[in-house]
């Protein structure tokens, strides 16, 4: 009897609670929903049995908040939540938010903010030098016993003195710059506009700023504008030494003409920690010895995952106290 009153006290206690819809499981939060239960009532859409139209439709007027990730499209279920005024997305990412909607019904949007940014520029480094010195293909080199028998490796390229273009100058591309710097690269970039902070050169044209490099690094956001930014024109700018880095979203590159220029050696290299079709990586990509992959985990380390739950905790806490967002993304 007295651990049935318990319960129904616990659930009354939780009734109580302010209700955050989950369309589908958020990864980045699951080792701290012990500690996020305790604050929010979670509608998880994904363990009932009823469709989800229906299911929707049954809790329209109760959802306030949204919590979702860069794979949890939101565009269909916006139709069915009148009460909606927050999104929380634990990516940096916005193309699964149908962000004009938001704007026009007034729903703000917060996101991961620069939580990753540091994080991703220093993986981004990293597969700089690998592509450009080789380390992943010598380690395979190596591992393989082809060192007695083969001889010396081929030599790799000096990191030092090359011109490498930045496709998106936000939070990410400028912590990418800081460093390239150190390592004595020259940088210039394309992005939305001209950024008057900025004294690196700017290239409207994605083309132009391929032709007048030597490495392109994309770290810019998947939007109708940047999908296949990098088709075969650009490629080709690029040259045949040339190497590009994506930490960005996959479907920046046109896949297909990659792998292309890649196999036909119109392009010198590749590291690639996203692709377009994830988690499927074409059978080209892994085969190839001048191809760095890596499982788009640019932004994942242990100190990143504790400062996202931190972050997302809060922006529900300041929305559901009518305080400002941490992380609130703003019309540019």
């Amino acid at each position: 009897m007295v651990d049935e009153e318990k319960e129904q006290q616990r659930e009354a206690e939780m009734e109580k609670l302010p209700v955050v819809l989950q369309l589908r499981p958020v990864p980045a939060i699951a080792s701290v929903e012990d500690r996020i239960l305790k604050k929010f009532r979670f509608l998880k859409a994904w363990e009932s049995s009823m469709p989800m139209d229906l299911f929707l439709t049954t809790y329209a007027q109760s959802v306030r908040a949204l919590l979702c990730f860069s794979r949890t499209p939101t565009a269909d279920a916006l139709r069915y939540l009148p009460s909606l005024q927050c999104i929380v997305t634990t990516s940096a990412g916005l193309n699964n938010i149908d962000l004009a909607e938001c704007r026009r019904r007034g729903i703000a949007v917060a996101n991961a903010g620069d939580t990753y940014s540091e994080d991703v520029a220093d993986y981004t480094i990293g597969l700089f030098l690998d592509v450009l010195r080789r380390i992943s293909a010598s380690d395979r080199y190596v591992r393989q016993s082809l060192w007695p028998t083969k001889g010396e490796y081929p030599l790799g390229s000096r990191l030092r003195g090359k011109r490498v273009g930045i496709v998106g100058l936000g939070h990410i591309g400028s912590e990418v710059a800081k460093r390239l710097v150190a390592f004595g690269c020259s940088i210039s970039y394309n992005s939305r506009k001209k950024k008057s902070s900025v004294a690196f050169p700017y290239y409207s044209d994605v083309c132009d700023l391929a032709a007048n490099s030597d490495v392109l690094i994309l770290s810019c956001g998947l939007t109708k504008e940047t999908h296949h930014i990098i088709n075969r024109d650009v490629l080709l700018a690029l040259g045949e030494e040339g190497v590009i880095i994506n930490v960005g979203r996959g479907a920046v590159i046109d896949e297909k003409e990659l792998i292309k220029c890649l196999m036909q050696g119109e392009i010198g290299g590749a590291g690639l920690d996203v692709f377009e079709n994830e988690p499927d990586v074409p059978k080209e990509l892994r085969v190839l010895d001048n191809v760095v992959l890596s499982p788009h985990k640019a932004v994942f380390t242990s100190e990143s995952d504790t400062s996202l739950h931190d972050l997302v905790i809060a922006n529900l806490e300041a929305f559901f106290s009518n305080k400002p967002l941490l992380s609130e993304v703003k019309d540019e």
